[in-house]
């Protein structure tokens, strides 16, 4: 059995990219919806009610495209709202957080690791608790490193701006000891070989959007809903925002075209039995 709708990957601006890259090599032929609510992001330094309200627009809108499951490639949203969003919505979710702990854990030699991630993250302290759940005992130290997220819109994924940036922030967690360092945000990737150099060969990245893309392959196999073959459908790209610099940064990370790009409008939510 299969199921032919589209998956539908939403973030607040072009991190889940790289979440969408991580699907296409392991599910070449699903048809992808990516939502990037570019008009409002950064999410990371938004209050968690604002947080809940932005992610749920967001599911109604990827359920208004009629998809079988939506991958919520935000950690911001996955650490305060995947748990008021699974029990509200109608199809099957996959955050980035849980994946991303649970890999953490398996790499970790010491059981010292370090989280980075927007200020949403870290002050939900939604990894420390489900890391130290997995491994009693474990040591985890947490980062906001803000200026992360506006380095990877604008593109800036090398070059010394980005590597004071990232020294600043992560030397603290170096000195620490870690082995292991999960990068918390989906648009931390594009800064990998930044935070790489810092940190040094002996400690290990995880990165949450290849560990959220294994779990989806996991999802959809159990659930009878992958689609088989080796088919390439072209994805489909919405953005809330005027597109033009999305398009460039996007195209620049994901190595090829996007050709199928929308603004959109979201729909508005508000708490049943309230005026909009």
């Amino acid at each position: 059995m299969s199921d032919p709708r589209p998956l539908g990957v939403f973030d607040s601006g072009i991190g889940g990219l790289t979440v969408l890259r991580a699907l296409k090599e392991r599910l070449p032929a699903e048809p992808l919806l990516y939502l990037g609510d570019t008009a409002r992001v950064p999410y990371g330094t938004r209050s968690d009610e604002t947080v809940l309200r932005y992610a749920r627009e967001a599911m109604a809108f990827f359920l208004g495209k009629g998809v079988k499951a939506v991958v919520v490639a935000c950690n911001t949203v996955s650490a305060i709202a995947l748990d008021a969003l699974a029990a509200e919505a109608e199809v099957p979710i996959v955050g980035v957080l849980e994946p991303g702990a649970a890999e953490a854990v398996r790499r970790t030699r010491s059981g010292r690791v370090g989280v980075i991630g927007t200020q949403a993250t870290i002050r939900s302290g939604a990894y420390a608790r489900r890391i130290e759940a997995l491994h009693p005992g474990a040591i985890v130290m947490q980062r906001a490193c803000p200026l992360f997220v506006p380095l990877a819109e604008e593109g800036w994924s090398d070059g010394a701006v980005p590597r004071l940036v990232a020294q600043t922030y992560l030397g603290d967690l170096k000195r620490a000891k870690i082995d292991t360092l999960v990068l918390g945000c989906t648009h931390y990737p594009l800064l990998r070989d930044v935070v790489a150099g810092v940190m040094g060969a002996d400690v290990a990245l995880v990165d949450s959007a290849e560990a959220a893309a294994d779990e989806v392959v996991r999802l959809l196999a159990a659930s009878s809903l992958l689609v088989p073959g080796p088919s390439s459908p072209a994805d489909h790209f919405f953005v809330t925002d005027p597109a033009d610099r999305f398009r460039d940064v996007g195209e620049h990370f994901l190595g090829g075209p996007i050709e199928r790009l929308e603004r959109v409008t979201l729909p508005v939510w508000s708490e049943p039995g309230t005026a909009v």
